[in-house]
């Protein structure tokens, strides 16, 4: 009787084995990732010509895509383009072509002709971050630093001492530095596609935020 149920117990666990064997996993479903398509090979070619026609010392970076909304594509690191600029680090080759020509012929030129002193040094608020806009109504969504293809400038500094900053001086008791800050935003409306100061809301009181974004959005 001992032995049956033995027999009877072995049974029963291979059978319970083998079906153990033959049943079949669902795959837990992942996340999809969401891939952000960067300029083609042409364009970032095309570019990094034009970074050397403008005597622009770049280079480029690796792409790399970091989380969902979130990448670094078709991107350089500019190492001298005639105005130093401070804490800038990833950019989109076309964001930083902009800025180049920006930065010598059109930040330049106003510090000297209008402030009387050649510029030392711009200032920035970095250009790569992954988050999302801020400060803007509607449902989130990723900003232009998620890509690298939007820099912040919060100040400019000048060879005779001065530091010109959009927080301090953007509505400046002296004329000629509130006219500095107005033709440098009109200059970079010409170059970015979407160009955001202190007049444009309380989340960019101390910056200039330059997007080369293929819009016509100046404030």
């Amino acid at each position: 009787m001992r032995g049956h149920r033995n027999r009877a117990g072995t049974t029963i666990a291979m059978a319970l084995a083998l079906a153990a064997c033959g049943r079949v996993e669902r795959p837990v479903p992942q996340a999809p990732r969401a891939e952000v398509a960067g300029p083609s090979l042409r364009e970032t070619a095309q570019c990094h010509a034009d970074l050397r026609a403008l005597g622009v010392d770049f280079q480029p970076l690796p792409d790399r895509q970091i989380a969902p909304g979130c990448a670094l594509s078709g991107t350089v690191k500019l190492l001298d383009i005639g105005v130093p600029t401070a804490n800038l680090g990833a950019v989109r080759c076309g964001e930083a072509r902009a800025y180049a020509a920006w930065a010598r012929n059109g930040v330049a030129p106003a510090a000297y002709q209008i402030l009387g002193s050649q510029l030392s040094r711009i200032v920035s608020m970095g250009s790569y971050a992954c988050r999302n806009t801020v400060g803007t109504a509607g449902p989130a969504r990723r900003s232009g630093h998620a890509i690298a293809n939007a820099i912040d400038i919060a100040a400019f500094e000048l060879k005779d001492g001065r530091r010109i900053s959009i927080l301090s001086d953007w509505n400046s008791p002296d004329p000629q530095v509130r006219r500095f800050l107005a033709t440098i935003r009109t200059s970079a409306c010409r170059r970015f596609g979407t160009v955001l100061s202190p007049d444009y809301n309380e989340a960019h009181r101390d910056h200039l935020h330059l997007e080369d974004d293929g819009k016509a959005f100046c404030r």
